[in-house]
């Protein structure tokens, strides 16, 4: 493939070529590139022209194929790439969504990513990007927990009344308990 290319520069590709290399607000790949195709117009050998502009021998048969096929402008851009990886499965997506809403298995109190990872057979990375785009946080419940006392109406009014309408002469304190740590929905 390496000597089938021999690169022959007009002199108005010269002229753009030598202005590339000249500009010094171009980016350092298209100086590169520029380079290459001006050294292979002198007639050096691919590993001179590689020394000289501090490219692979792949990298210089690249771009002399490239000038040969596209010219100047073949140079200045890159070639499109296929996306490095698939999209999630919107299947995937629905069922990830579906069991972080539902209750977590076992004695757990809240889905986390590693468990959830390994529920639905995907990366845990893969569930906290599927979590970032719909703005889920699972580890943080705002939720009210209902008692099992009876008299648990009664109490509520108590303590409501307490702090809306005080008796006179009387201060109302509230203590929050252990308020360092996280206190985890458990019954």
């Amino acid at each position: 493939m390496a000597q089938d290319v021999c690169v022959i520069v007009d002199a108005g590709d010269r002229v753009r070529l030598e202005a590339i290399t000249a500009d010094r607000n171009r980016p350092q790949k298209h100086v590169q590139r520029a380079r290459i195709v001006l050294l292979s117009a002198d007639r050096l050998s691919v590993a001179e022209v590689a020394r000289q502009a501090a490219a692979s021998r792949p990298a210089v048969w690249r771009w002399q194929v490239r000038y040969a096929q596209a010219g100047v402008d073949g140079l200045l851009r890159d070639k499109t790439r296929p996306p490095g990886r698939a999209p999630m499965p919107t299947a995937t997506v629905a069922k990830v969504l579906a069991l972080t809403c539902s209750k977590p298995r076992g004695q757990a109190t809240h889905w986390t990513g590693r468990a959830m990872a390994q529920a639905s057979g995907i990366s845990l990375r893969s569930v906290q990007r599927i979590w970032d785009a719909h703005r889920l946080q699972p580890h943080r419940l705002r939720s009210f927990k209902r008692s099992n006392d009876p008299a648990f109406a009664e109490k509520v009014e108590d303590i409501v009344g307490l702090t809306m309408d005080p008796p006179m002469h009387t201060v109302v304190l509230s203590i929050d308990e252990k308020s360092q740590i996280q206190a985890l929905d458990r019954t």
